[in-house]
């Protein structure tokens, strides 16, 4: 799967290392683990109905630990929050990732 940035990183290499930036932040280790961190963002991008960002987000949460039943929960929390459009679309995205 290729990058949906990459539009971005070869059109305006300062842009992109900004962001490389604020991403190294957002996801180094501190109060919060790697792994949670991106679980954080597993939630956000499903409530926002990105596939192709529940999917990465899950890959890089197996990546980082976490177990499909983290994964799996954090969807609950998911679906508390807004409801059942977005399982539609993590249930879409997740297809394969366990495997």
């Amino acid at each position: 799967m290729s990058n949906p940035l990459d539009v971005i990183n070869e059109a305006d290499a300062a842009l992109a290392e900004q962001m490389a930036n604020v991403r190294e932040l957002a996801f180094q280790e501190g109060g919060l683990s790697k792994k949670h961190k991106i679980l954080i963002a597993l939630a956000i991008d499903t409530v926002e109905h990105s596939e192709g960002g529940i999917r990465s987000l899950a890959q890089q949460a197996l990546a980082a630990g976490a177990t499909k039943t983290e994964i799996l929960e954090t969807l609950r929390i998911a679906y508390h929050i807004c409801g059942a459009g977005c399982m539609y679309t993590a249930a879409r995205a997740l297809q394969g990732v366990f495997d």
